[in-house]
């Protein structure tokens, strides 16, 4: 089995692959027990995954939809949009696994986009139910959508570099 692995090591090496060393795997793996401990006990085959995946952002899509409904009423509206939101962030849960996404999610490029994100639905649940103050549920949803389209262009590659320099070129008021 050992003979196994180093030959695997030498294989990513030659593709390009980062190869962990021992220190590195014991840490990741100490750092991810809890999500391993979830992951073996929540095994599904992959059409058990699609349709996971499938019916969550079915849902999410159908919420965010169906807030457009009630935009007028923005505590409605902010409740149903989150709710849309968490539900089709959830879903590719399904197709990668929760270990997976929650190391991508809090990957360098995008831990910032991620942070903004989790905390814009945080306001505006906050600001929907406790509050109910509608201009400041409104504001939180602005800041929501804002934050999921900064969180989504983090993986599309230079999405970002290239949107940041559209705005500056766009508001740019030296002449």
């Amino acid at each position: 089995m050992e003979n196994f692995n180093k030959a695997f090591e030498k294989v990513k090496i030659m593709v390009g692959m980062e190869v962990e060393d021992e220190e590195q795997q014991l840490e990741s793996q100490n750092s991810f027990a809890f999500m391993d401990d979830f992951n073996r006990d929540c095994t599904l085959s992959t059409k058990q995954r699609l349709y996971g995946f499938a019916i969550c952002f079915a849902a999410g899509v159908t919420c965010t939809l169906l807030s457009m409904l009630v935009f007028l009423k923005p505590i409605k509206f902010g409740i149903a949009f989150t709710l849309g939101n968490l539900l089709s962030l959830g879903s590719t849960a399904f197709l990668i696994g929760p270990k997976r996404q929650v190391s991508m999610m809090l990957d360098p490029v995008r831990i910032y986009a991620t942070a903004i994100y989790i905390a814009s639905m945080i306001i505006a649940l906050f600001c929907a139910l406790y509050v109910h103050n509608k201009l400041l549920t409104l504001l939180a949803i602005i800041l929501e959508f804002g934050a999921l389209v900064w969180y989504s262009l983090s993986y599309i590659p230079f999405a970002r570099s290239m949107v940041s320099k559209i705005m500056v070129s766009c508001f740019d008021t030296e002449f």
